[in-house]
C-alpha cells in the first residue's frame, strides 16, 4: 500500500472534516487525554452506525473550520473550544443516547507519577502481600501499619491522593505494589454543538419535571411582580380575579347586596351551627381517605363510640 504524501493526507483530512460538518448538525467536543489507541478503536466500534469520531491536530481543525465558514458561519463557535487534546464526535442521533455510549467506554488505569488525579484515591485497610522490609516505605507516607504473620497490615483507610492534584512518585509506586488501579480513563465530553448552539453537557441531565418546576417558579415571580405593580398580565389575572371575588364576598357579607355566590356565605354567617355540621360531614370523608387501621383498633374504636353521634 502506497503511503500518502503529507499534502494529500491534509487535503483528504480537510475534505473529510468539512463533509462531516455538512452531514451532521450535532457535535460532541471530547477531551481524549490518557486514552490509548486500543481503547480508541473500541470506542469507534461502539459508536459505529450512530456516530463518527474524528481526531486531528488543533491547527488543522481550526484551518478546516475557518475555510468552511462561508458555507456555515455558525461553525465559528467551535473555534474557541478547540484547545488541548480534543476531538469531534459527529452524530444525528439522540444526544443522551450517544452521550451514554461515549461515557460508558472507560478502562481502569494505574497511577502514574506526575499525572493529574481525576478522582481521590483511598488505600483501604488490609493485609498487604508486602514483607517487613517495606515498612519504612509506608512510614515515609505516614501510613499506620503493623506486621501481621510476616506481612505488612495497613491499620486504617488512608486517603493517599486527592482529586485534581499531581500523583507523587512514592504514591504511584505504592499503588502499583498493591496492585491498585485507582483511575479510569475515557473520552470526556467538554461541550456540545447542536445546530449552531453550544451547550454544556450537564443540560442533558435536566428532566421534564425540573423544566416544569423552573417554569412554574418563573410564572410565580411574574405574577408576584405584576400584582405588586398593579399591572395585569396572564400570570397575575387569575390571582386578581380571585382577590376581587374575595372583596365582593366581604362587601356582600356586611351589606344587603345579594348574588348567587354569596348566598352560601350569608347562610353560614346567619346560622353558625352549619359550620359544625359541615365539619362533621367532612370528617368521615377524611377518615375514608386515610389508611385502614388494624382490625383490633377498629373494634376498640367501635366500643368507645357506642354508636352515638357527637351531636345527638
Amino acid at each position: 500500500m502506497v503511503k500518502e504524501d503529507k499534502t494529500t493526507w491534509k487535503s483528504n483530512y480537510f475534505m473529510k472534516l468539512t463533509s462531516l460538518m455538512d452531514e451532521y448538525s450535532r457535535i460532541f467536543i471530547v477531551n481524549v487525554d490518557n486514552v490509548g489507541s486500543k481503547q480508541m478503536q473500541n470506542i469507534r466500534a461502539e459508536l459505529r452506525g450512530d456516530a463518527t469520531l474524528l481526531l486531528g491536530k488543533n491547527t488543522m481543525m481550526r484551518k478546516a473550520i475557518r475555510g468552511h465558514l462561508e458555507n456555515n458561519p455558525s461553525l465559528e463557535k467551535l473555534l474557541p473550544l478547540i484547545r488541548q487534546n480534543v476531538g469531534f464526535v459527529f452524530t444525528d442521533k439522540e444526544l443522551t443516547e450517544i452521550r451514554d455510549k461515549i461515557l460508558a467506554n472507560k478502562v481502569p488505569a494505574a497511577a502514574r507519577a506526575g499525572a493529574l488525579a481525576p478522582v481521590s484515591c483511598t488505600v483501604p485497610k488490609q493485609v498487604t502481600p508486602l514483607g517487613p522490609e517495606k515498612t519504612s516505605f509506608f512510614q515515609a507516607l505516614q501510613i499506620p501499619t503493623k506486621i501481621s504473620r510476616g506481612n505488612i497490615e495497613i491499620l486504617s483507610d488512608v486517603e493517599l491522593i486527592k482529586a485534581n492534584e499531581k500523583v507523587g512518585a512514592s504514591e504511584a509506586t505504592l499503588l502499583n505494589m498493591l496492585g491498585i488501579s485507582p483511575f479510569t480513563y475515557g473520552l470526556v465530553i467538554e461541550k456540545i454543538y447542536d445546530d449552531g448552539t453550544v451547550l454544556d453537557p450537564a443540560i442533558l441531565d435536566i428532566t421534564d419535571e425540573q423544566l416544569r418546576e423552573a417554569f412554574m417558579k418563573g410564572v410565580a415571580r411574574v405574577a408576584s411582580l405584576s400584582l405588586s405593580m398593579n399591572y395585569p398580565t396572564v400570570a397575575s389575572a387569575p390571582h386578581s380575579i380571585i382577590n376581587g371575588f374575595k372583596r365582593l364576598l366581604a362587601i356582600a357579607a356586611v351589606t344587603d347586596i345579594e348574588f348567587e355566590e354569596a348566598k352560601t356565605l350569608k347562610e353560614y354567617l346567619a346560622d353558625p351551627s352549619k359550620f359544625v355540621a359541615a365539619a362533621s360531614a367532612a370528617t368521615p370523608a377524611a377518615e375514608a381517605e386515610a389508611p385502614a387501621p388494624a382490625a383490633q383498633e377498629e373494634s376498640e374504636s367501635e366500643d368507645e363510640d357506642m354508636g352515638f353521634s357527637l351531636f345527638d
